[in-house]
């Protein structure tokens, strides 16, 4: 059990490893074929979201992870991931450099493959964030009707990849809707004992 552990933490680390560092073969050897990812910006398969996390990087939109220890649950040939994570990104709006700081949760749910763990299921419980001016006396210009519509759990996030362009999904996994994020975490545990 604690090998499948130490397994399983070293490959979801080695997946956010090879999404911030650039290392895109690193990264899609994380995922089994039939894999699935639906995070704020992406809903499709691994390797889908591989190819669109190295367009992102070579737009220059860098995103890192700070990531706190990972919790693992094992079941036979299953395990459930929760990773702790805060999403980081400099940007600029209309012409303020500012800090996008998000913080969130990864369920990553994985299998064991002829005796290889792989990741099957990657999604995202998204809490809070904030947008910071770097640099002191600066302000950002934000008019309060853009934000209105956005939901409190990733609004800062959804502002600024809409921004850029990326489709955000409006009812995405949030700690705003708690009936929602209970539910997935029951369906994720089912499926996990039902291995």
């Amino acid at each position: 059990m604690s090998s499948d552990v130490t397994e399983i933490t070293q490959l979801v680390l080695h997946e956010r490893q090879g999404r911030d560092r650039g290392w895109w073969d690193q990264e899609r050897s994380c995922f089994a074929e039939d894999s699935h990812v639906h995070v704020s910006w992406f809903e499709g398969s691994g390797e889908d979201f591989v190819a669109g996390s190295q367009k992102m990087s070579g737009r220059g939109e860098a995103v890192v992870h700070r990531l706190s220890p990972p919790v693992v649950h094992v079941r036979g040939d299953r395990g459930l991931v929760e990773l702790p994570a805060l999403i980081e990104m400099r940007t600029v709006i209309d012409g303020v450099e500012a800090d996008l700081a998000a913080a969130a949760r990864l369920y990553y749910r994985v299998v064991r493959r002829d005796g290889r763990w792989l990741v099957l299921d990657l999604e995202g419980v998204y809490a809070h964030d904030t947008l910071t001016p770097t640099l002191p006396g600066t302000q950002l210009a934000i008019a309060p009707g853009d934000l209105a519509p956005l939901r409190p759990s990733y609004r800062f996030l959804a502002y600024v990849l809409s921004r850029r362009g990326y489709t955000i999904d409006p009812d995405f996994l949030g700690d705003d809707r708690p009936e929602e994020v209970a539910r997935f975490y029951q369906d994720a545990h089912a499926w996990l004992n039902d291995g």
